[in-house]
């Protein structure tokens, strides 16, 4: 009876650490990413028609170019991003942060539901380390072929997500 109690909890601590094990296995990764450019199109006049608003988040409002990010979200929402050189692309203060003084990461599995992650300051010279729990309980798949996984790095001002500056590039 003894040996049986013991097989017991030994089978139920391995399928726990299992549990645990999955639930911090990768949802997905980001390699690199593109900067936004407000304006999506012109009209033959040269005025502006289209902005560039993704998953319903409007841009950043000004160009915006990113050197490097990598990104990895796990099943549980722990989120970690690194980015670096996240300036302006435009007008006088071009190379600078624009007086942007933080960031959030905003992933969107396939649909327009958004997990935003805290707030991370946001160097002088673009760079910026994105750690903790997106906010809701993710989806166990992130994306489809025809809808793939969308992170925004986006505004982070008087305790609101704003505009988008940049957009992850989905990695293996």
């Amino acid at each position: 009876m003894r040996n049986r109690t013991v097989m017991i909890a030994a089978t139920l601590a391995i399928g726990f650490a299992a549990g645990q094990v999955s639930a911090s296995e990768t949802l997905v990764k980001f390699e690199g990413a593109v900067g936004v450019h407000p304006v999506a199109g012109n009209s033959a006049a040269g005025v502006a028609t289209l902005v560039n608003t993704v998953r319903g988040i409007a841009p950043g409002g000004r160009p915006w170019g990113i050197h490097k990010l990598k990104a990895t979200i796990k099943r549980d929402g722990s989120i970690r991003v690194n980015g670096e050189g996240l300036v302006l692309a435009g007008t006088d203060n071009a190379g600078s942060r624009g007086g942007v003084r933080q960031v959030v990461a905003t992933l969107f599995c396939g649909s327009n539901v958004p997990f935003t992650s805290p707030p991370a300051d946001l160097s002088v010279d673009g760079d910026f380390h994105i750690r903790g729990q997106l906010d809701g309980v993710l989806p166990s798949v992130c994306g489809d072929d025809t809808t793939p996984p969308t992170l925004l790095i986006r505004n982070f001002a008087n305790g609101a997500a704003g505009g988008w500056f940049a957009a992850g590039i989905p990695g293996d």
